[in-house]
């Protein structure tokens, strides 16, 4: 785990609301000069603290209008079956995130979709083509009040 003190809490809630910052503007942000700044600036991404920069897109401007959690169970509790579900549905780009889930199912997936009709196809035709699939249990999101990506630092 990297060491992180304040003047680095300082950049990376910086970062987190404008990636787009320069490194003036943050060396500014966290009172220190430009070379130090992108120092540490540097030794957080090797450290794997910082793991990319993205731009934020409104999923409805896209025509994506329905987001989905899928709770999903496998056929069997193997390894291997672990490996090729994960591997599978990686490749569906209508998947946001993935992740292993104690209690009646393995996994619950946060899908996003253009519209009912579009998520039953994507359903029936791709994410119920995956093999190792026992069921599928989906909750569709009828409002989404909010939600936070930026990390609290």
């Amino acid at each position: 785990m990297a060491h992180i003190d304040n003047k680095d809490r300082i950049l990376l809630r910086a970062l987190q609301h404008n990636a787009r910052l320069s490194n003036a503007q943050l060396a500014e942000q966290a009172s220190l000069s430009d070379t130090p700044c992108l120092r540490r600036v540097k030794k957080l991404q090797q450290d794997g603290v910082i793991l990319g920069y993205h731009a934020t897109l409104a999923p409805q401007s896209l025509g994506y209008t329905v987001l989905v959690y899928a709770f999903i169970r496998l056929s069997e509790n193997s390894a291997q079956a672990a490996t090729q579900f994960e591997a599978d549905v990686e490749q569906l780009q209508q998947v946001l995130s993935c992740s292993v889930v104690s209690g009646a199912h393995d996994y619950l997936l946060e899908i996003i979709a253009e519209d009912l009709p579009s998520y039953e196809h994507f359903v029936k035709h791709r994410l119920g083509a995956i093999g190792c699939i026992a069921g599928i249990e989906s909750t569709i999101v009828l409002k989404q009040t909010f939600t936070k990506r930026p990390l609290p630092v």
